[in-house]
């Protein structure tokens, strides 16, 4: 049993300038730092994982935030305590690892809440662990005896990608294991950006982390459709009919195109957004916070639009990335890419004009070094609002076309993971609604194949190079306050009506069938019927509909996990078998897959055990979960670095406002449009035939050709 030995921290007035929601600063994280060292004492060594905030309790914040609102806020306005997570490892002399979580108060640097984690958990690994992986590695010498059994070209050195073990075998006993996915990478042009996932090695060593030793090294089959599960098909020369793919400009041996023009967004009178504090966001009738933490990345709170509250929070929960290769080892092969290793560590540190356009604000993160020093993420998470079409009509009987240019505010974090990327943006318009945006770009993960073979668990994206068929399961955290957290989920459907000559004589009339969602539970997609997921508050009426307010989404029907009902890839991912998943919230119940991923046989504390609570969530503070996913069976396309795949979810206004809430955004013609080459003016000839066909509609004007329309 795991110690979680707590005490009450009492409300009390603070003037203090940090808001309650603003990520940790670096002083503050050497508090917690210096906390930590001194309550643990010298006789122990401390590894430390992550500092972040905790979060306050939602009724504490929730008081808070309304005296914000409210314009009451004050010096004596009671804030929630300020309180630092410090996650970390002590090691004791003898080598023996504990990993122990401390919450600090921040104000009087005292521990208020200490957690001795169970030892058949395993925290998230860090990008320390990660580089520390192929120095051991290399000095291994079974790891080094293996590599000895191929004949590499000359030129070639060995690289490892370090990935997470999966989730062990059901009698297994797996210490903290790591492993690693082997490649070789050629050397012979001197860049060190020559693409090493071109020359896969059919070996994986596994790490033990607790003693830094590689305990065992695992061989992968080679084979194809005749003999994909016969190992040691592969000769020593791994590598001979292996080809070069490269993608960097320098190396790619081809010209690159020239005939594309400069694209410049241009914003010469600056952006719309306001950012103040370095996470309050004010923009076109939007205001809310923009937090960061080590596992989820960016996270959106106290979402309010034109003063109405919309969003609590929210948040990517978790990543469930199964490969689909029966042939051992890879049925281990199962990455959870928040809960595993965190998509906060992994955040990219973006590059003005390369990564977005336009003006931008970026967004800085405080990320803890192993001896739990504050280090600064630049770059993290960039904030741009560019534009589109928002809404449009033409009258056709006069031929004028009304147009407003829809702008989106945009906050955006990009996440690399060895050989993917993942590009994760919250896009919020002037029409109030919300998308959430994943694009899934990178390196796909390949395999050795003998020369001439196909596999029927993936395809051959070049020689010798098996790219294996896998899902990306993803889900969406979303915590409603729909004009206040007292809500409601409806499931709408619009199903086809009996014909009937009292009510349906003709047999056109459909039905829209409301069902509100009582007790927690789970949903999926149903596209025949229209199937709609609405977040309303039962207590607030639109006066010109008569209808509670709400916000709406359409859950996709995509691909759930297709790994067996009885599989440890699908017991350690349960929230991956439905779409949407309603349950009433608890503080700290972030995780849908489970607190704890990294090596679980199975889903502990996630959304499925939060449903089986069957807690009443009619009228409560709900929260809902929407998941969805990419199946991909790569294809040659893909290779060497695949064009982005993209999703979106857009959770939308209905019956929230009494009229499109975007209707007061000026048109504008921008003056900096130019027509291309030959092109001719909108308001040349085709013109005068638009008003002259404009006055033939209009029964005034003269005949036309019905078939040249003059």
């Amino acid at each position: 049993m795991s110690t979680d030995q707590a005490t009450a921290i009492p409300l009390r007035s603070r003037t203090s300038i940090p808001h309650p929601l603003d990520p940790l600063s670096v002083a503050e994280c050497e508090t917690a730092r210096q906390s930590i060292l001194k309550l643990r004492g010298s006789n122990v060594a401390i590894r430390f994982r992550a500092i972040a905030l905790d979060e306050p309790l939602k009724t504490e914040l929730c008081q808070f935030l309304d005296a914000e609102h409210s314009g009451t806020l004050s010096s004596n306005t009671p804030r929630p305590p300020r309180v630092a997570k410090a996650q970390y490892d002590v090691v004791n002399v003898n080598k023996d690892v504990a990993y122990t979580e401390s919450w600090i108060d921040l104000d009087s640097g005292d521990e208020v809440r200490h957690r001795a984690v169970e030892r058949h958990h395993q925290a998230a690994l860090t990008t320390h662990e990660f580089q520390a992986f192929a120095d051991t590695c290399f000095a291994s010498p079974l790891y080094n005896k293996a590599i000895d059994e191929f004949k590499l070209p000359e030129g070639f050195v060995v690289t490892v990608d370090p990935w997470p073990y999966g989730g062990p075998d059901e009698d297994e006993i797996a210490p903290r294991y790591m492993q690693g996915l082997c490649f070789a990478r050629d050397t012979r042009s001197g860049n060190a950006d020559s693409n090493h996932y071109a020359y896969p090695l059919p070996i994986i060593p596994i790490l033990d982390t607790a003693t830094g030793e590689i305990v065992r090294i695992d061989r992968l089959a080679t084979g194809g459709k005749e003999d994909g599960l016969k190992y040691g098909t592969h000769k020593a020369s791994i590598l001979d009919h292996c080809q070069p793919a490269e993608y960097i400009p320098e190396l790619l041996g081809i010209p690159l195109r020239t005939d594309l023009k400069t694209l410049n967004v241009v914003q010469p009178d600056g952006p719309s957004f306001k950012v103040s504090n370095e996470s309050l966001v004010e923009w076109q009738k939007w205001r809310f916070r923009v937090g960061f933490s080590p596992r989820e990345g960016a996270t959106l709170h106290d979402v309010r639009y034109d003063g109405r509250s919309v969003l609590y929070r929210l948040s990517l929960s978790e990543m469930t990335v199964p490969y689909g290769d029966p042939r051992p080892p890879f049925h281990r092969k199962q990455a959870f890419d928040f809960g595993d290793a965190g998509a906060g560590r992994a955040a990219n540190n973006l590059e003005l004009g390369c990564d977005c356009l336009g003006t931008i604000k970026y967004f800085d993160a405080v990320m803890a070094e192993a001896d739990g020093s504050a280090s600064v993420s630049k770059n993290v998470r960039p904030c741009t609002d560019p534009g589109s079409i928002g809404w449009k009509h033409t009258n056709f009987r006069t031929g004028r076309a009304v147009v407003t240019r829809s702008r989106e505010l945009v906050i955006q974090f990009i996440i690399t993971l060895a050989n993917y990327e993942y590009i994760f943006a919250y896009k919020l318009d002037q029409a109030g609604a919300i998308s959430v945006e994943t694009r899934a770009t990178g390196i796909v993960s390949v395999v050795n194949i003998d020369p001439g073979k196909t596999s029927p668990w993936g395809n051959v994206v070049s020689a010798g190079a098996l790219a294996q068929n896998h899902q990306h399961i993803f889900c969406i955290r979303i915590d409603p306050a729909i004009d206040g957290n007292a809500n409601t989920v409806i499931m709408e459907e619009s199903l086809p009506m009996p014909m009937s000559k009292e009510i349906n004589p003709f047999g056109n009339g459909y039905e829209v069938r409301q069902t509100p969602v009582t007790k927690s539970q789970w949903i999926d997609a149903e596209p025949r019927n229209n199937r709609v997921i609405k977040i309303t508050n039962q207590s607030k009426y639109n006066p010109v509909s008569g209808k509670p307010v709400s916000y709406k989404f359409t859950p996709s029907a995509t691909q759930l996990l297709l790994a067996h009902p009885d599989s440890i890839l699908a017991r350690r991912a349960q929230f991956a078998q439905h779409h949407v998943w309603v349950t009433k919230y608890k503080d700290g119940e972030l995780w849908a897959g489970g607190e704890f991923t990294n090596q679980s046989k199975k889903e502990v504390d996630g959304v499925s055990d939060a449903v089986a609570r069957q807690d009443i969530v009619e009228n409560e503070d709900v929260v809902v979960w929407n998941v969805f996913g990419l199946t991909h069976n790569p294809r040659t396309e893909d290779w060497p670095v695949m064009p982005v795949e993209i999703f979106q979810l857009h959770i939308s206004p209905s019956d929230f406002f009494t009229a499109n809430p975007a209707i007061d955004v000026p048109g504008s013609k921008n003056q900096s449009s130019i027509l291309a080459p030959g092109a001719k003016s909108c308001c040349d000839e085709s013109g005068a035939v638009q008003q002259a066909a404009s006055s033939h509609l209009q029964g005034t004007g003269p005949d036309l050709d019905p078939k040249t329309n003059t």
